[in-house]
């Protein structure tokens, strides 16, 4: 399924807090995530007992005998015994939230830019915080008026680029910011769509995350939900996943070819660095 051809498009990120703030997903989405969850569970389990039976046929054929590595549970226990170090701090110290979602919770209920540091690690940078729908969105990509291009290299889309200032200026926020702010956290990802006629959609995704730099950014998420349709799993038929979900690829530029066109750069075509198949 392809989500509609829109004029305005908005993608964000959500971590979820504990505090007492507004829902922030439908009750329906909430509902068809858990479902497609409880599916996803069964076909686990199913799974589980097959790989059971078959180890059980296997040990009852053959004869195993555990070897433990002294070298392994050495280095185990030494790694466990190390400290983790934390930087000594000094005055004047500033600090930053995490994201969009730690800015909502400290009561910043206003939509405009924000200066978040994800870890201690990274460095400062500023985004765009969304506070409607519940509150909290980090965003990651508006293309709205066609001021900005987003035909750039890999560079450009690995540090970011576009317009940080007004609120529907173009930009992608940049591959190691976003990579920053899902390491070790889970986020939920949110499309916005609007066509020329002024219609709107939207997609959800949970568990969404990509890799580093080294590991090309590839781009893992979870279940759907909304009405735009899920084009960025490929649905659910299995067959089309294949050449149309983008679980699992690495991010391509027009520098940096990384899709499945054996024919040619799906960056290049499209004039965008994504997360191409094909």
């Amino acid at each position: 399924m392809e989500m509609m051809s829109a004029m305005w498009l908005t993608i964000a990120l959500l971590l979820p807090h504990s505090g007492l703030s507004a829902p922030r997903l439908q009750d329906i989405d909430i509902c068809r995530m858990d479902n497609a969850k409880l599916l996803h569970q069964i076909q686990v389990l199913e799974n589980k007992l097959e790989l059971g039976r078959l180890l059980l046929k296997d040990l009852r054929e053959n004869n195993y005998h555990s070897v433990k590595s002294k070298y392994y549970k050495s280095n185990l226990a030494k790694s466990r015994a190390e400290d983790v170090q934390i930087p000594p701090t000094s005055g004047n110290l500033i600090v930053h939230d995490q994201d969009c979602s730690a800015v909502f919770e400290r009561g910043m209920k206003q939509s405009g830019y924000y200066q978040v540091q994800p870890s201690p690690q990274s460095q400062p940078f500023t985004v765009y915080c969304d506070m409607s729908d519940g509150g909290g969105w980090t965003v990651i990509q508006r293309r709205s008026n066609g001021k900005v291009s987003f035909n750039r290299n890999w560079q450009e889309y690995k540090e970011g680029f576009g317009l940080f200032k007004n609120r529907n200026d173009e930009h992608w926020l940049g591959n190691d910011h976003i990579y920053h702010l899902l390491k070790d956290r889970e986020m939920s990802l949110k499309i916005d769509l609007m066509d020329w006629n002024g219609n709107t959609r939207y997609a959800i995704y949970d568990s969404f995350r990509i890799g580093s730099e080294e590991d090309k950014y590839k781009l893992w998420l979870g279940y759907y939900s909304g009405n735009a349709g899920d084009a960025l799993d490929g649905g659910s038929n299995f067959a089309e996943q294949w050449s149309a979900s983008l679980k699992g690829m690495p991010f391509s530029t027009v520098d940096n070819d990384n899709d499945r066109f054996m024919k040619g750069n799906c960056a290049s075509e499209n004039k965008c660095g994504w997360w191409f198949n094909r």
